[in-house]
């Protein structure tokens, strides 16, 4: 391996099994995710006479572990991928990656390599805000790579002989970005027969985690009532997609700013508001980027997809 290059290795707890990955975080690019590669180390011993399998498996995961003591199952598996990597097998046999190229070299014969390609219509890596009180594993969507020997693939397996590694399939921000949103409403008092017209703007349509979102307004005021304050809120918008579509809002910004605007007035004024997990951290429900372990994380990223009304057959899970 090449001066400073970082793999992220993780065993079986009998240590059979090795499985080394290059990163945890695979982007999606909306057209296409990165592929996940690595290389699976066997101990001679497990070469013998059984067969080696690494699988791929997107869950989505919505209600608590205690729930599971009493025959229920909160949780679903959304995708799945699997190869046999021991002994391989002709059919399977592609071009090594230079990152298992270099690993090859290090590890030896027995070591095998596997590659996954994911479809382009799976949710991200989310988790959804426990509450003070809740314990156990989070609500929201995991991606894993397994490996493990047995007969066949459906076969179960003891923990103690399988090596798991979560990892993130994380949304990046298009470098093409689209204009600036604008939006402009109008609202009728009672006793007036003149309306109030609103226009708020963006400054641009992406924002990075903690950047100030810009917020441009202009108020005509034509009735004879006066604008005491400006209230400016950042809403975050969740889709749960299981059996059915449920749709949850939830605040992460308010502020509120006692500029008026006089009866037969017009204002025009611009503001800055920082959503941060930070002052959300009570909220329980809230949709956060998947979260490796003894890692931070943020509000969740927005998806391109839904921001344009995309949406996959294979959309299940938080969007």
């Amino acid at each position: 391996m090449a001066e400073g290059s970082k793999v992220f290795k993780k065993s079986s707890a009998d240590g059979k099994l090795s499985i080394y990955l290059a990163k945890r975080d695979y982007v999606d690019h909306v057209d296409h995710v990165e592929p996940v590669d690595g290389m699976i180390l066997i101990d001679p011993e497990y070469q013998k006479d059984k067969k080696v399998f690494v699988t791929l498996t997107c869950t989505f995961r919505y209600g608590r572990d205690d729930h599971e003591l009493i025959g229920l199952s909160f949780k679903k598996d959304l995708y799945f991928l699997h190869c046999q990597v021991y002994p391989p097998l002709p059919e399977d046999k592609k071009a090594l990656t230079p990152l298992q190229e270099k690993l090859a070299k290090k590890l030896g014969q027995n070591a095998f390599p596997f590659c996954f390609n994911m479809a382009t219509d799976l949710p991200c890596s989310v988790t959804l805000q426990p509450g003070p009180e809740d314990t156990g594993k989070k609500c929201g969507v995991d991606f894993e790579v397994k490996g493990f020997c047995a007969e066949n693939v459906e076969e179960k397996v003891p923990r103690k002989n399988s090596v798991q590694l979560i990892i993130r399939k994380v949304q990046f921000a298009p470098e093409a970005t689209g204009p600036a949103p604008c939006v402009q409403t109008t609202r009728q008092f009672m006793m007036s027969d003149r309306p109030l017209q609103l226009e708020a703007s963006l400054n641009k349509e992406i924002y990075y985690h903690g950047e100030p979102i810009g917020v441009n307004v202009k108020i005509t005021n034509n009735t004879s009532k006066i604008v005491k304050k400006i209230k400016i809120t950042v809403e975050q918008l969740t889709d749960v997609v299981l059996y059915s579509l449920d749709k949850y809002t939830k605040i992460v910004c308010c502020e509120e700013m006692n500029d008026t605007v006089a009866a037969n007035g017009t204002f025009s004024g611009s503001y800055s508001v920082t959503p941060l997990l930070a002052n959300n951290r009570e909220k329980r429900g809230l949709a956060l980027d998947g979260k490796l372990k003894h890692g931070d994380t943020n509000l969740a990223s927005s998806n391109p997809t839904a921001w344009h009304g995309q949406r996959g057959v294979g959309n299940a899970g938080v969007v």
